[in-house]
Order: C-alpha cells, then structure tokens, then sequence
C-alpha cells in the first residue's frame, strides 16, 4: 500500500484517466473527490461490505419458512373452496312458493 500526506487541494493521478483530490481535512475526517471515466465502478467498502452481509443474510435458509407457506397456501385454499361453494349455492335456483290464498 502506497501512503501519501496530501493537504486540501492536492491530487493523486492513478494511472492517465484517475485524479483523486482531497477537498477539505477535518479532524479525523477527509473529504476527496474523484474524477474517474464512467466505466470505473466506485464504490465505498463499508457499503459493499453491508450489502453483502444483508445479501448473504436473506439467502439463508429459514427451516420454518417452508412450512409458514404451506399452511398459508391450504389456508387460502380452503377459504377460495368455501366461497366457491358459497357461491355456487347462491347461484342455485331456488323452488318457487305456493301461491297464497287469501
């Protein structure tokens, strides 16, 4: 690892087409800027760290889960089943009265 002292408003070049320029020092912070051609990805490491960690994270294999979906899947199955037939029933024909006599 190459490590420079820079002071606000000095560059580094990486390469022919990276300027890295530190903007302003701040205690134990340092603001930089970066001009880089749109094709290199820039990234900051604790971001790709935490996006990987939730990634891996929702990957994991949740034993129960199966089961939750099943049980809410035959749930939901006997619910449309029991409208159908509410609705089947209510379709039905139904026999006509008598008529009254007064």
């Amino acid at each position: 690892m190459l490590v420079l002292t820079r002071k606000p408003g000095e560059k580094i070049l990486i390469g022919d087409d990276i300027v890295i320029t530190v903007l302003d020092a701040r205690g134990d912070s340092v603001r930089i800027g970066i001009d880089a051609p749109r094709g290199v990805k820039i990234q900051r490491d604790e971001v790709v760290r935490a996006v990987t960690e939730a990634n891996m994270a929702a990957s994991q294999i949740d034993d129960d889960a199966e089961d939750r979906i099943k049980k809410s899947l035959g749930m939901l199955a006997a619910l449309q089943s029991a409208q159908s037939r509410q609705s089947q029933a209510e379709a039905r024909p139904r026999p006509a009265l008598p008529p009254t006599q007064p």
